[in-house]
């Protein structure tokens, strides 16, 4: 199990009220042992403006996955946090209308490093986007 503690979802998506996160409508619905599934609204607040899910929307879904997966994954949460370092997406599908769910799974869990894997399907379960992010693990300031 990658994650400190068990996961407090409800915790979690209190975190996103008034930010870009709730904005966007993104909920996280589920955690495993080495990942977490969170799902957001294909509409008019996530399209671009030939009415498609936006790419640039895909790629917040993918890194508030795997940043809130890293955090949940540091020793020592008092002392540390996760930054990101680098993301990339390819978008695969197109989609107009529904939901899409996104599964972040951890690649490489270091000291100072953590990878993960994001996959967004939609709900027929096609790839929509698939998407790797590299975190740093940092000192929080005292």
């Amino acid at each position: 199990m990658v994650f400190r503690a068990p996961i407090d979802l409800d915790a979690i998506n209190a975190m996103s009220a008034g930010n870009l996160v709730g904005h966007l409508g993104i909920v996280i619905t589920e955690a495993g042992e080495d990942w977490l599934r969170g799902t957001m609204p294909v509409e008019p607040r996530t399209h671009q403006p030939f009415g498609l899910l936006h790419g640039g929307a895909s790629v917040v879904l993918a890194e508030t996955l795997g940043s809130l997966a890293g955090g949940l994954s540091v020793p020592d949460p008092e002392r540390q946090g996760v930054v990101g370092l680098e993301i990339n997406a390819n978008h695969i599908r197109s989609e107009k209308t529904g939901l899409v769910t996104g599964t972040a799974r951890a690649v490489h869990i270091g000291r100072s490093t953590q990878v993960w894997d994001i996959r967004i399907e939609n709900a027929r379960g096609k790839l929509v986007c698939v998407s790797r992010l590299t975190l740093a693990v940092v000192t929080r300031p005292a």
